[in-house]
Parts: C-alpha cells; structure tokens; sequence
C-alpha cells in the first residue's frame, strides 16, 4: 500500500474528514510571576490533570471532527481553570507560554505526587528529573491528535489488495509516521513561539533580564525535549516499530517507551503503551511540536491545525521518497534547525538529498501543496497562504512578533498581558 486513491470520488468527498483530540500543558504562578507551590486544584477531573509537575496542568479535551469544536472545547477548560485559580487562597493565574517565568531553584518545580495504582507515575518523574533536570521540564507545549476518518480509510481500504482492514490501517499510519518524521520539520518552523527566557533558567538567582538564545522555539531546539540520541525506528510493520523503541528500553536507553522525546508518535486505543500498540493497533496519529501561542486566547491558532491536517492529507496522498536509516539521523537535525530563529541560515537536507534554507525549504512544500489540492479543487489556499506568509516575510512569524512585543522585560510584559485576560 502506497498512498490514498485520490482519484476515487469517495475517497476524495472524505479526504478532509477527520478526528481532533488536543492536549495543552500550561504552568500555574503566582502574581509575581513566580511559580506555584500549591498542590494540583483539579483531583478526579479527567480533562485537566497534573503533567511532569505538581504546578504544571495538562488540558486533555474530547475527540472531535472540526478543529473548531476542539479549540471551543479547549477554551472552555481554560475558563474552568481561571475561575478556579481566582478562587485559591492566593491567587494564581495559568502561565501563557513555552518558557517558563522566574524559577528560584529547583524546589520551585516539585514532581507531581500520584498515589494508589499511579504511584509508579511519580518515580517514573523522579528518574526523569534526575536525568534531564527539572528545569527543562517546565517547558509546556500542545499535543495534536489526528485520525483519518473510520469511512475515508474504510473506502480507501476496499481499494487496495489487501484483505485484512487492521493491517490495511497499520500500514497507512506507519507510512504517514515515516513521512511526518521527514516534513514534520515544517510545523515547528510555522508554530514557533518562544524565543525569549528569563535570565532565571539559565543562571540562578538572576531574574528579569531576557536571554534570547538564537531559537525561535527553544523547546523544539537542541536545548528542549530530545533524548541523547537520536532513534532508528522501523516502519516496516507495526510489530517491526513497537520492537524498534522496545530496544531502546531493553539497552537502558530509555526508562520506558513514553520516554522516547519524538515530534511524532502513532498511539494505540485505551493505554498507551507498546503492548496495546501490538495488540490493537494504530488509533491515532500524535504531533508535539506545538508552542504554546500567546497572541491567541486559547493558546492555539486554528488555521496552524487545519495546515497540519493539510500537510498530512498530502503526504498520505503522493508518493514516498526513501527514508533510510542516515535521513532518520538527518531528521531529528531538521527539526532542530527548524526551531531556529533566522530560518535563511540554517538548513534543511531532504531525503532526495537537497540542502535548502528552512525558509526555501518550507515555501517549496507549501508551493507543492498548493498544486495538490488546486488540482482537487479544495478550498483551502487561504490556510496555505497564511503559512506561505511566514516564510516570505519573517515579521509574520510568531516568535518574531512575540520577540517584538514581550522584549525587554518578557516576564513583567507576560503578566499584564495574563492579568489583562484572566481578571485581576
């Protein structure tokens, strides 16, 4: 199985359906813009829970079929979250960006605390602070989720040789997995969105002078969430790819296989974890390379979504490029460079073995995907020039227009901006 027949009447009516589940981790402070030290507000609420710290809350909404109603759904769950902050014995707001505020020291992110049948979740926190540090921890982003619909890949199905719909289904997800792994590089470059730090994250005791680190999303750049190494993964098949990241567990690489820090994840139904994988198989595809964008209220823009969708319908339906084992290695850098701030300097390597600015690189994509779906007669060339727009012009972007207008005081700016939307 190649790529979707777009050719087929049905399969083109459905191309566009699909399904959105959304999850945002957001920090919780203080007026002062220091971190909370109060326990997590939110027991037993099953779409707002606590993340890698006791202060960090993670929004985990319902599974949607328009980006629309999961951003309408998001949004709900961050007015839960103020009300409830206005209502703490001192008052506390939820913090709007990747990067963290002032941090005093360590003991200002303490590990989130599960008990019963969880406990595990809290050593499993401890090992990773231990090995990471706490600091890089407080770094918070969106998690994307998108499903083809069940009726697309079911017509689509009936289209190909094979007999078996869950294999048939493995395989579409795996192929798509491997090609994200390889043009993933494009959404961090248009969802960047935290070029500054506080000088407190990189020196201790110091506060409120930012440190701009050449990054426009420092936590997609070689200073975020990547492991030591950078992973091989085999698509072949879906046993192939659950025993690829098992390796690393079994070699001490990793502690467990959520701790692969991979832009692009394909998850199970139910638990998450690689036996369920097996079993079940692929259920959704995962993208977390999302800044939180403070120039929107609910931390999302849809239009940055809709184009991730685009993106992924498009390499579902053209043809693969090789992806070896070295342009696996190459697109962990890719990423990485994408995250840059000046996109004109650094570079992009395809797997056809071009070598591009970012910039270059990413218009080339978009101009190629807007000859796909002109060619469907899809309504979509605003999205696509919306994003075409941030790599012809850099003032465009969100980490220019945030290095803009938060410089010179990131924190102190931050908190009016939060106050200004949250109620004082």
């Amino acid at each position: 199985m190649e790529m979707l027949h777009i050719e087929d009447e049905e399969v083109r009516n459905r191309l566009l359906d699909g399904n959105f589940g959304l999850e945002k981790e957001s920090l919780r402070i203080l007026g002062d813009g220091t971190l909370s030290h109060s326990c997590h507000p939110f027991q037993d609420d099953e779409h707002i829970v606590k993340d890698f710290c006791e202060n960090q809350t993670e929004i985990n909404t319902s599974v949607h079929t328009s980006v629309k109603a999961a951003l309408e759904e998001l949004e709900f769950h961050n007015k839960r979250i103020y009300e409830k902050l206005r209502s703490m014995d001192e008052r506390e707001y939820l913090w709007v960006f990747s990067n963290p505020p002032y941090i005093e020291n360590e003991r200002d992110i303490p590990v989130a605390v599960f008990e019963g049948i969880s406990v595990s979740k809290t050593a499993y926190r401890e090992y990773l602070a231990s090995k990471y540090g706490r600091y890089k921890m407080t770094f918070s982003g969106i998690h994307v989720n998108y499903s083809f619909s069940e009726e697309l890949l079911k017509t689509d199905f009936k289209l190909h040789s094979e007999t078996n719909y869950k294999e048939y289904k493995n395989q579409f997800y795996l192929r798509l997995a491997r090609r994200m792994a390889a043009y993933g590089w494009l959404l961090v470059a248009v969802t960047a969105a935290s070029p500054i730090l506080d000088s407190s994250f990189v020196e201790k005791g110091i506060y409120d002078r930012d440190v701009f680190t050449g990054m426009a999303s420092v936590r997609c750049s070689e200073m975020g969430y990547w492991n030591e190494f950078a992973p091989i993964l085999n698509y072949k098949d879906i046993m192939s790819y659950a025993d690829s990241i098992q390796r690393y567990v079994d070699k001490g690489l990793l502690k467990a296989a959520s701790e692969l820090y991979y832009p692009i994840r394909l998850k199970p139904a139910g638990e998450n974890n690689l036996d369920s994988l097996r079993e079940n198989g692929v259920n959704h595809i995962e993208l977390r390379m999302f800044d939180l964008n403070p120039l929107v209220n609910v931390g999302l823009e849809e239009k940055d979504v809709v184009f991730a969708q685009l993106l992924m319908v498009w390499l579902a339906s053209t043809p693969a490029q090789p992806f070896n084992d070295k342009d696996q290695i190459q697109a962990v850098q890719n990423f990485k460079n994408a995250a840059r701030y000046d996109l004109k300097t650094v570079k992009i390597l395809t797997p056809s073995g071009e070598i591009y600015s970012v910039a270059n690189a990413a218009l080339k994509v978009i101009e190629m995907m807007k000859e796909f779906y002109s060619k469907l007669n899809l309504n979509v060339d605003e999205i696509l020039q919306f994003e075409y727009e941030k790599f012809t012009e850099a003032e465009n972007r969100y980490a220019w227009k945030i290095r803009k207008q938060f410089g010179n005081g990131y924190v102190k700016k931050a908190l009016n901006l939060i106050k200004e939307r949250q109620g004082y």
